[in-house]
């Protein structure tokens, strides 16, 4: 039986379509992915006040970064855990959790990544730009990082710092008629992962 010609029409289109599909859609190799190691990351804190200036820390809970080093698009989860939340005096702390953070409400803070810009060099330092969204209190809020990153084989350390205006935000400034503090909070991170995916591309 003969086929009719609309119908070989679409036998022979496609292959083709699943071949512009599978040109167009990026290698699973290109993806490079960074799993962040816990226990070997830091997350300060500083906060100024007229008196003098807190420092405090908090803790990873896990961190996944995936990107793709040819288009910048990036996606995965950090997770902090907002409760670990201490800064040395157990008053303050009390009032940071039940007062600004809401950690009991809201125990985790994170940051979802949509863009890494900037190219990983298998030795030496790199430069780049992470795009990403931190939720904070229950919402989602724009942020750019500059990371400085060192690769060593799939080794990799990191640090960053930022600044957080979480007044701006929305969350309550702590600030009493005696004590004034300021409304943006110093966030410094120092991170160390593994990398896989990486490949010496110009």
């Amino acid at each position: 039986m003969t086929l009719s010609r609309a119908r070989l029409l679409r036998r022979l289109r496609l292959p083709s379509i699943a071949l512009v599909l599978a040109l167009a859609t990026p290698s699973l190799a290109q993806e490079v992915t960074v799993e962040l190691d816990p226990a070997q990351t830091h997350i300060g804190f500083t906060l100024g006040d007229v008196l003098h200036t807190v420092h405090g820390t908090f803790k990873l809970k896990n961190g996944t970064i995936r990107f793709d080093p040819a288009t910048g698009a990036a996606d995965g989860l950090v997770v902090v855990d907002a409760t670990s939340g201490d800064s040395g005096n157990q008053a303050r702390d009390r009032k940071m959790h039940k007062e600004i953070l809401l950690s009991q409400q809201y125990p985790e803070m994170t940051f979802t990544p949509v863009r890494v810009q900037g190219q990983v060099v298998p030795q030496g330092e790199s430069q780049v730009e992470i795009r990403g969204l931190i939720r904070l209190d229950g919402k989602d809020h724009e942020t750019t990082w500059t990371a400085h990153v060192q690769l060593a084989g799939d080794q990799l350390t990191a640090a960053t710092n930022f600044v957080v205006p979480y007044v701006e935000w929305g969350l309550k400034n702590p600030s009493t008629f005696i004590l004034k503090v300021s409304d943006r909070v110093d966030i410094d991170i120092h991170a160390s992962g593994h990398l896989s995916g990486f490949s010496n591309h110009p």
